[in-house]
C-alpha cells in the first residue's frame, strides 16, 4: 500500500492523489474514437438472443445509466440473463446503483460479476461490496470522472444497455415521453459513443422520433420490452424543502452568506442537489433573487421542479440539465426551450474545454462527515457502511467560485465535523465554507471570503470550533480501528486516487 497526498492508503500500482494543480499531467487526453453502427437491420426479439448475436461472453464490461434510479428494471434484465447462461468474470460499469439492484448480490457471490465501476451505490449491494464479497476492487468514480474514463479508453465497455424510454426502430430516442419517462439522459451519451456494442431497450417503440437524444448513428441493436421497471420509482428521494428548523436555519444562512459575499447578483450561475436541505435553499434563494430582481445566467446539474420554477418566473435565463429529479422537471423538457439537454462529459468531464461545472458561481452540496481540512465524505456513513458516492460532488466542488457544504452538527447524537473521517470523497482545497446549525466554518485559504465577511451579522467560526463544540454536544467519539483490506478506491475526476474503502470491521 502506498499514501497520497491526503495521507490516505491505496493500493501499490495506482495513480496517488497529489492535489487539484497537479493532476493535468495524469489525465489521458487522447481520445479513442468514436464508434458508428453498421448495422441496418436493429430490431432484436429478446435479449437471448440479443446474447447469441454479439456474442456475449465471460470476461465482457457491461455498462448501463442510473436515469431510472430504484425504478430501473434494465440492469436486472441482464442480470438474469447473465446468471442463466453462468457468465464469469463480467464486470459492471452503470453510473450508479440502487437497492432495486438486489439480484446482483447473488451473481457478486457466484464469482460471475467481479468488478463494479460506479460513480454512486446504495443498499444490499454496497452492503455485500462492504462486507468483503466483490472479488476485485470496486471503483467510485465521479460524474465527471466516468466519462473522461470511457473516452479515453481507460474503461472500455464492450456492451452499453441504454434504457430509452421511448424510441424508434433505428434507436432514436429520448426520454421526455413514455409510460418509462424519466427526463434527460445525459449520462448515457458517452456509452452511446464509444462502447464496442450499443443497444437501446424501450418501453415505448414508436414510428419517428423528434429531437432525439439518443441518436441511431451510434446504436447497433433495438429491443422492445414490456417494461423498463417501475415507473413510480423513477422519481426517487426527497424533492420537497425541508420543514426541520435546523436544516430551515442552515439554509437561510446559507443564503445570507452568500448574499453577504456578493453572489446573489445579475448573471449569477447556481447549482444545488435534490435533497431537503438544498430545495429549501433554493427556495430561500428564489424569495432573495424576486426581492431583488436579480436575473441570473443558468441553473444546471440534476434538475427539480424548484428550479424549474425559477427558470420560469424568470430567476434563471438557462437550465443544464444532465438529470430530472422529478415529473415537473420531466415536463418543463417538453415546453421550454431554454431547458436544454447537456452530456456527462459537457456537465463535468476534465478532459472538455469548457464543461458547465467550470462556469458555476455557487454550488450547494451536503455531507455524511467533515474533517478539520475540510475534506468531505459522500461515501460512508461514520461506521464505514458505503451509502453513496461522489456523483457530481468532486466535479462542482472542483469548478465552481464558490462551494458550500450544508450540514447539521450532530445527527444522530454523532458529530458530523470532526477531525478525521472515514474516508475523503472531495479534497478540502476545493471547499470553501461549512454552513452548520451553529456556525459557519470558511476555508483559511479563501482569505479574500474572510475579508468580506469580517463585518457581517453571520456566525463565522473557525472550523476547530465547529469540531469543540459538537464534541461538546456528543462527547468525544470513540475511535474505532478499521479493517485493513481494502474493498474498494475512490477516484478524483482525473483518474488518481483519493481514498480507499476499508472491509467492514468484524466481516
Amino acid at each position: 500500500m502506498n499514501k497520497n497526498s491526503l495521507g490516505r492508503v491505496i493500493p501499490k500500482g495506482m495513480i496517488p492523489f497529489q492535489g487539484i494543480d497537479n493532476h493535468s499531467e495524469k489525465l489521458n487526453r487522447h481520445l479513442i474514437p468514436e464508434i458508428k453502427t453498421k448495422h441496418m437491420d436493429k430490431q432484436v426479439q429478446s435479449l437471448s438472443e440479443l446474447f447469441d448475436l454479439i456474442p456475449i461472453t465471460d470476461g465482457m464490461t457491461l455498462s448501463f445509466h442510473h436515469h431510472l434510479r430504484n425504478g430501473d428494471g434494465v440492469m436486472n434484465l441482464v442480470l438474469a440473463e447473465i446468471k442463466k447462461r453462468n457468465l464469469k468474470k463480467i464486470t459492471l460499469a452503470p453510473s450508479a446503483i440502487f437497492p432495486v439492484h438486489e439480484p446482483l448480490v447473488e451473481l457478486i457471490k457466484n464469482h460471475q460479476v467481479t468488478k463494479i465501476y460506479t460513480n454512486y451505490i446504495n443498499g444490499p449491494v454496497a452492503d455485500v461490496i462492504g462486507e468483503g464479497y466483490l472479488d476485485e476492487l470496486l471503483v467510485m468514480d465521479t460524474h465527471g470522472g466516468r466519462p473522461r474514463a470511457i473516452e479515453s479508453g481507460e474503461l472500455m465497455i464492450d456492451v452499453a444497455f441504454i434504457g430509452v424510454p421511448t424510441s424508434d426502430r433505428l434507436g432514436n430516442g429520448h426520454g421526455r415521453l413514455g409510460q418509462s419517462a424519466c427526463g434527460a439522459l445525459g449520462y448515457a451519451i458517452a456509452d452511446m459513443k464509444y462502447a464496442q456494442h450499443k443497444v437501446v431497450l424501450t418501453d415505448h417503440l414508436i414510428e419517428h422520433v423528434e429531437n432525439p437524444e439518443i441518436l441511431s448513428e451510434y446504436i447497433d441493436y433495438v429491443i422492445h420490452v414490456d417494461s423498463l421497471g417501475v415507473a413510480k420509482e423513477i422519481v426517487s428521494g426527497t424533492t420537497k424543502p425541508t420543514k426541520d428548523p435546523v436544516q430551515l436555519k442552515i439554509a437561510k444562512d446559507t443564503v445570507k452568506l452568500m448574499d453577504a459575499l456578493g453572489f446573489i447578483k445579475h448573471g449569477m450561475s447556481f447549482q444545488t442537489g435534490a435533497g431537503g436541505t438544498s430545495i429549501a435553499v433554493a427556495e430561500q434563494l428564489k424569495q432573495q433573487m424576486v426581492k431583488y430582481q436579480i436575473k441570473g445566467s443558468f441553473a444546471s446539474g440534476g434538475i427539480t421542479g424548484y428550479l424549474v420554477e425559477m427558470h420560469e418566473l424568470g430567476l434563471f435565463e438557462r437550465l443544464y440539465d444532465v438529470q430530472c429529479f422529478d415529473h415537473e422537471a420531466i415536463a418543463s423538457l417538453n415546453r421550454n426551450k431554454n431547458h436544454l439537454l447537456m452530456s456527462a462529459s459537457k456537465y463535468a468531464n476534465p478532459n472538455e474545454d469548457l464543461p458547465i461545472v467550470n462556469d458555476l458561481d455557487v454550488v450547494i452540496l451536503g455531507a455524511t462527515e467533515v474533517d478539520e481540512n475540510f475534506n468531505v465524505n459522500v461515501t460512508t456513513d461514520s461506521h464505514g457502511k458505503i451509502i453513496g458516492g461522489s456523483g457530481g460532488h468532486s466535479d462542482t466542488a472542483y469548478g465552481a467560485k464558490l462551494t458550500i457544504i450544508t450540514t447539521n452538527l450532530i445527527k444522530s447524537r454523532l458529530p458530523i465535523v470532526k477531525k478525521t473521517i472515514d474516508v475523503i470523497t472531495t479534497p478540502g482545497e476545493t471547499v470553501d465554507c461549512i454552513v452548520t446549525e451553529r456556525g459557519i466554518a470558511i476555508h483559511p485559504n479563501r482569505k479574500d471570503l474572510l475579508e468580506k465577511l469580517k463585518d457581517s451579522h453571520l456566525k463565522i467560526v473557525t472550523i476547530d470550533t465547529l469540531i469543540d463544540t459538537a464534541i461538546a454536544m456528543t462527547g468525544r467519539p470513540k475511535l474505532t480501528s478499521k479493517n485493513e483490506a481494502l474493498v474498494g478506491v475512490i477516484r478524483y475526476r482525473d483518474g488518481s486516487i483519493i481514498d480507499g474503502i476499508h472491509k467492514l470491521k468484524g466481516k
